[in-house]
Parts: C-alpha cells; structure tokens; sequence
C-alpha cells in the first residue's frame, strides 16, 4: 500500500472499454425496440450505467493526476474515491430497480422475439468480457476502476441471462427463468456495491484504514528508547495508495533538531516498511503538560 507500489491507470484501456460499452447499449436499445423485448431494453440501461461509470472513472482518474497547487495542497486524489462511491451507489440503484423489474416480469410474462435476444445476448458477452479483461489489472489496484470493474462483470452476468433465458425462451417457452436469473445477479450487484460504498465512505470520512490497528503502531515508534509517549494520533488515507499519519512525540530527552531527526528519518522508513504509511507528521515535545490520551477526544 505504500507510494512506491503506485500502480498507474491505463487510460488507453479505459477509453477501448467505453467504446465497447457504446456499441453494446446502441445495439441492445436497437434490438430492443425490433423485438419487444424489455430484457432487452434493461440490459441495454444496464451497459448505459456502465457507459457512464467509465467516463467518470476515465475523467476522475485524469482529474487525480493533476498536480497540487497552493489552493489545493492535496491536488485532485480524492476524484477518484467520489466516484466510486457514486457509481457504487447507482449500482446500488441498478441493483433495486432490476429486482423490481424482475417481480413485475413474474407476474407479466410477454411473448418476444428471442432470436433478437440471443443474438444482442451473445454480442454483449463477448465485448463485456473484452472490457473486463482490458481493466482487470487495473482493478486489483484502484478502487475507482473497481467499481466500473463489478459493472462490467455484473453486465457479462446479465448477457448470460438474457441469453440463457432467449434460448428457453425460443424452445421450451419458459419465460419465469429469465426474471429468476436476474435476481441473483442483482443480489450480487447489491452485495459488491454496499462494500464498495462502505470503503469510500471510509476514505471520505477519514477512518483508519481497516488493516492498520492504531494500537501496532504506536507499539512500534514506542519501541525507540528516546520516546516515552505517543498521544493524539491521527491516520486516515488519502486516496487508493496514500497513508498518512500524525502523532505528538514525547521525547525522554532535550535532543537537539539534528539528533531528533535521525530518530524521525528512521521511524519514517520502520512505518513505511511495516504499514506502508506513505507520509508522517510529528510534533516533537519535551516535558511538556498536555494530554496523553492515544486518541483526543472531542469536546
């Protein structure tokens, strides 16, 4: 997690992706009207979703790269964990209206033309699974790109069922599986969205982050024999990569600024190595009267 292991975005891959996703939802919103299929028309809203998941992550994720300035000392990091948590909340969304979608479609079967749906089936499989495989390693390591991830894949899933239920459909006339089918993929696009929304929100809000125990850390700058105490610590991330932590030292001797700072420069490298805390502040103190608590509390 630390700032060397910075994995940077391909923005040529993002960009292939929407494009593919254009292609499906045209083609689907296409097929859809020829054929009166509201699978069809659902999925087709499904990869628009996806369409505007992608841009967002694209534009966050160039937004992200711009330098900082003195108005805005952290530059753009945080672009990208706004828009994860917005398109993991409209994956949420997606997720409910499909559920509904799929109870209205048990109680009013309609008779399509299913050759339609297994054609435009089949094509937004095989362009879906080209997008994941474009931004799957991408994904691994930025939450953003994660989400517009689960999109894709959730959408691959969806093909499927769209396709599994034309083909009993245009055979057997067994129109209850297609809604079935998409139950479980919403289910599942409900269940990896709320992680995601969790994990921004986390970000947003400041928390810790969940691999990290505070009370380690502060283990860890205690064992330095200069140090006596550790009060009023702060560790939240920046973005995806970004750690940072804050704390009050207090010092068991009056060190000069030199000798302080060989402490500090070793301590920076110990948490680097063992947390991947990417950036510290701390304020050195000497006998000095202030509280003592690991955390401070509000007032």
């Amino acid at each position: 997690m630390s700032e060397h292991h910075h994995h940077h975005v391909s923005g040529k891959n993002l960009f292939l992706t929407i494009v593919l996703n254009v292609i499906i939802t045209i083609s689907q919103v296409v097929g859809g009207i020829l054929s009166g299929s509201l699978a069809l028309l659902s999925d087709a809203m499904h990869n628009f979703s996806d369409v505007l998941a992608l841009v967002i992550a694209y534009g966050a994720n160039r937004l992200a790269a711009r330098p900082n300035t003195q108005g805005k000392t952290f530059g753009y990091k945080r672009a990208e964990i706004l828009a994860t948590l917005f398109n993991a909340s409209v994956l949420i969304g997606i997720g409910i209206f499909l559920i509904v979608e799929s109870f209205h479609k048990f109680y009013h079967p309609e008779i399509i033309n299913s050759v339609w749906v297994i054609a435009l089936g089949v094509l937004s499989i095989v362009l879906n699974a080209v997008s994941v495989l474009l931004i799957k390693e991408d994904a691994h390591h930025n939450m953003n790109i994660k989400a517009a991830y689960i999109h894709l894949l959730t959408d691959v899933m969806t093909s499927v069922a769209v396709v599994l239920g034309g083909l009993l459909m245009y055979y057997f006339q067994l129109y209850w599986v297609d809604p079935a089918v998409s139950l479980l993929i919403a289910a599942y696009l409900i269940w990896a969205s709320v992680g995601l929304v969790r994990e921004s929100s986390g970000v947003l809000m400041q928390f810790a982050p969940k691999d990290i125990e505070l009370q380690k850390v502060s283990e860890e700058i205690s064992k330095i024999p200069q140090i006596s105490n550790v009060h009023h610590m702060h560790l939240w991330q920046l973005d995806d990569h970004k750690i940072y932590l804050e704390a009050h030292l207090d010092f068991t001797q009056n060190l000069s600024l030199e000798a302080s700072h060989e402490i500090l420069d070793f301590l920076e490298e110990s948490l680097k190595k063992n947390f991947g805390i990417s950036h510290t502040t701390f304020q050195c103190e000497y006998n000095r009267c202030d509280e003592k608590e690991m955390i401070k509390r509000s007032r």
